[in-house]
């Protein structure tokens, strides 16, 4: 997937792409992402005042495992999609011609691979701490089961180590 900038500037022509990227790459290093569909790209590409919008939407399945209960979720993200490219230096807000607003790219190339952007799309997309629901009670720390199925029993009275001493004076004999 590459952007041709000056082909688009001249054209004036919005152009798209659908295809469906194996990003094994995005998924390194990620214990809780049990399995990963491939990633559908859904883009378009269009010239606006001397740069280029690439906007879209990414769509991806995971198969992940809850933070709390470790049970197997399938979640299916939508990622929102938007990168500006320019050649030429524009002004920031603040009058400084040497610095571009964060949001747009300076390329030297004419060709722009979008590939390296669409990954960092979907890693800073993927969720920080999976949850089968946000209501998860999680494993008993005792006994370790799930409290989403069952109520185990165990007792989670949490004792200040400093004030057990004091505990076992109001105990009854």
């Amino acid at each position: 997937m590459q952007i041709n900038m000056k082909d688009l500037a001249l054209r004036g022509q919005t152009v798209a792409w659908k295809e469906d990227l194996q990003l094994n790459s995005a998924f390194e290093g990620r214990a809780d992402i049990l399995a990963h569909s491939a990633v559908h790209v859904d883009l378009h590409a269009k010239p606006i005042a001397g740069a280029v919008e690439v906007r879209g939407k990414l769509t991806l399945d995971l198969d992940v495992s809850c933070a709390r209960c470790l049970s197997h979720v399938k979640q299916t993200l939508e990622l929102p999609f938007l990168e500006l490219f320019t050649q030429n230096r524009i002004e920031a807000e603040d009058g400084n011609p040497d610095e571009l607003p964060e949001d747009v790219h300076l390329v030297t190339e004419d060709k722009v691979e979008l590939e390296p952007y669409v990954i960092e799309n979907v890693v800073m997309g993927l969720p920080y701490i999976p949850l089968c629901d946000d209501a998860c009670k999680g494993l008993c720390p005792e006994c370790g089961v799930n409290r989403n199925l069952q109520d185990c029993g165990c007792n989670r009275e949490k004792l200040d180590p400093r004030l057990a001493g004091l505990a076992d004076l109001f105990k009854e004999k």
